[in-house]
């Protein structure tokens, strides 16, 4: 949008010169101004001034020929400043639109860059994936090729023995046991405080029908999205929260999840959630847990894991160790690379409960300590960073 600018007035002759040809104009005559009030003194004088305007006519007539000049040259002078004003005055005006033009360009030149490198971030991304992909099916068919060559003529075992995997390895020390209901009400939170964080994923399942929620817990996610109208059950190990999710009228199952999974056909599933369950795992089976859930949901459809952020240090030490069936922390570049390599594409982290501003640590006002507090600022921005940042996240992601 073109912004108004206020006209410059014309350029006009100085008020001294206009003052000056004034005089000239009216005393040119040597009789002095035509009918002119004058006094008792002027009035006796003026019979001789007038034998003296005969004698010096030449002199009036050189003085009216020289005011006439002067006039002439006034309006000349008046009409040239008029031009170069409005020359000045269109200039300026072919100025401010050029500048205009200039600031618009420059913003759409912003945007388009923006655009290009949010692109190139995409693009990027993709890539990432597709050489992990690339690399996980390089190293499948090199693990084939060994174990076909070793083989001699007997029939082997499946890759991985179920045996050795453990029926409820993401279970507290007892799966039935009804106190870690009430560890999770004291330490994670009530169940309002966990629908509130958990309804944040709620457009993630938008549309969506049969979505599976991988330690249910008390319920919490199942009820929002029953709440929504998405059909949706629960699969937990521990049999006190499936009687808390199945008292509240909520399909909820008590059995293990990689056993669950298998039994369901493939592609029968519509999304798939679990928070705070995959630092239950172990690392063998979380793997085959991501393979078999890739089977299992429909083209198109997301699986969503939160779990603890380990890179921030303050979740890692008061959220993480205080629960001992805990596995390991998974972090985020981490979960991205086991997604990927499970065949999911389209991975996202999202951070979530940001650590309270006013309880981090504090920067100094600039200049209290001259030249240190600038360094000391900066140290504090770099342990913020570590310490006190987001203490969950949730990797995202979708079946191609």
């Amino acid at each position: 949008m073109t912004t108004e600018r206020p006209r410059r007035s014309r350029l006009e002759v100085p008020a001294v010169e206009l003052a000056l040809v004034e005089r000239l104009n009216q005393w040119w005559r040597i009789t002095g101004p035509p009918h002119q009030q004058r006094s008792w003194r002027q009035r006796l004088a003026l019979p001789f001034r007038r034998v003296l305007a005969r004698l010096l006519g030449p002199q009036e007539t050189f003085n009216s020929a020289l005011v006439q000049y002067v006039n002439a040259a006034t309006t000349v002078h008046q009409q040239s400043a008029d031009r170069i004003g409005e020359a000045l005055q269109s200039t300026l005006e072919q100025s401010a639109a050029l500048m205009d033009e200039v600031r618009r360009f420059r913003e759409a030149l912003g945007a388009r860059e923006r655009r290009i490198e949010a692109g190139m971030s995409a693009i990027v991304k993709d890539y990432e994936e597709i050489r992990t992909s690339i690399g996980i099916l390089q190293q499948r068919i090199r693990s084939d090729r060994s174990e076909r060559s070793s083989r001699s003529g007997s029939n082997r075992s499946q890759d991985l023995n179920d045996s050795n995997v453990p029926n409820d390895p993401h279970a507290p020390n007892d799966p039935n046991d009804s106190s870690y209901v009430g560890f999770e009400d004291q330490f994670r939170g009530s169940a309002e405080q966990i629908r509130e964080r958990l309804s944040g994923y709620l457009p993630i399942f938008a549309g969506a029908d049969d979505v599976l929620d991988i330690g249910c817990g008390r319920g919490e996610f199942l009820s929002l999205l029953r709440e929504r109208g998405v059909r949706a059950r629960g699969l937990d190990v521990n049999a006190a929260m499936v009687d808390v999710c199945r008292e509240n009228g909520l399909d909820a199952t008590q059995a293990d999840a990689l056993g669950y999974l298998r039994a369901q056909p493939d592609g029968s599933l519509g999304g798939l959630f679990s928070a705070q369950v995959v630092e239950h795992l172990e690392p063998a089976y979380l793997t085959r847990l991501l393979g078999t859930a890739f089977d299992k949901l429909r083209p198109g459809a997301a699986i969503v894991l939160e779990t603890i952020n380990p890179a921030c240090w303050f979740a890692f030490f008061e959220s993480y160790i205080r629960d001992i069936t805990h596995v390991r922390p998974l972090h985020p570049d981490t979960l991205r690379f086991l997604l990927v390599a499970s065949g999911f594409q389209q991975v996202e982290i999202q951070y979530r409960v940001p650590y309270p501003e006013h309880e981090k640590l504090q920067r100094i006002a600039a200049g209290s300590l001259g030249d240190s507090a600038e360094t000391i600022n900066a140290n504090v921005d770099k342990l913020n960073s570590l310490l006190f940042t987001y203490l969950d996240y949730a990797a995202i992601a979708r079946r191609p």
